[in-house]
């Protein structure tokens, strides 16, 4: 099983593994050292970028936008407004000053990062829907949205043009697996997956260094090919280190065979009951 690109309903094709930005920029590396891993992602495939303009309050663009400069148009750019500044009138201003610090004209891709409970979606989605006429943005989807929040969305005018939910997911943590990623499959939405890696234990796990160590390839590969496995899902691992970007795009060509499925899931069961959501 190879990972398969992955196609958002707008008909945007994108690799199924990209690069996250959410500590980047804020001084944990030298700021060269992230900016080429970036740019190593980009050279190995990992087009599709995502940020957000909570990130280290707004230097994750700044990074991301300084990485990616003079490379615009060979990426697939993401970013997030906050809930308190997602009404009418402060989805613009939010937008303009995400485009502000990235450095560009346009994002490919504009998310509501979470619902609040407060946060009126109908407003929301007109707001991204005049966005996206203006050409700001190209498409626009959500982050953190259980099914509940789907399809209170769904059935909004223009709800269903809604490109995407971002959520986390990994071999830890396979609660979606339960109702969300089956309805966003179902509806042709696909799942962006953050924090596809779950920490260092995961890198540590025996299960996954031995199947990495028959397919000669890293641990990390493993876990990101499995995230991808099934063509609906993008996982978008932390871009900071070029040796750790240069193993993630193993994951682009890894095929994980069903014997090694069948032991991920004895190590990692999938889930029998729903999950609440985490936020990052």
């Amino acid at each position: 099983m190879e990972t398969g690109n992955v196609r958002f309903p707008n008909g945007k094709v994108v690799p199924p593994i990209g690069q996250g930005s959410w500590h980047l920029g804020q001084g944990r590396r030298p700021a060269d050292v992230e900016a080429a891993a970036m740019r190593t992602g980009i050279d190995l495939g990992l087009t599709l970028i995502d940020t957000a303009e909570m990130y280290g309050e707004g230097r994750s663009e700044r990074h991301v936008g300084h990485a990616i400069a003079g490379r615009r148009e060979e990426v697939f750019l993401v970013s997030k407004v906050l809930p308190s500044n997602a009404t009418r009138h402060g989805i613009p201003k939010a937008c303009d000053a995400s485009l502000t610090r990235l450095g560009v004209d346009r994002l490919d891709l504009y998310l509501l990062h979470w619902p609040d409970g407060r946060t009126d979606l109908a407003e929301v989605v007109d707001a991204f829907e005049a966005l996206r006429g203006a050409g700001k943005i190209r498409a626009w989807g959500v982050s953190n949205f259980d099914v509940d929040d789907m399809e209170a969305l769904f059935a909004l005018p223009d709800g269903r043009n809604c490109a995407t939910n971002q959520v986390l997911y990994n071999l830890g943590s396979r609660g979606i697996e339960f109702a969300l990623l089956p309805w966003c499959a179902a509806r042709g939405v696909p799942v962006m997956a953050y924090t596809p890696l779950g920490g260092s234990r995961l890198l540590r796990d025996a299960t996954l260094a031995r199947i990495a160590a028959q397919h000669g390839c890293p641990v990390s590969a493993v876990a990101l090919a499995w995230a991808a496995r099934s063509g609906g899902v993008i996982a978008i691992p932390e871009a900071g280190n070029p040796a750790h970007v240069a193993e993630n795009a193993r994951a682009l060509t890894l095929e994980l065979t069903a014997d090694d499925l069948l032991s991920i899931d004895a190590a990692f069961p999938p889930p029998h009951r729903k999950a609440p959501l985490d936020i990052i």
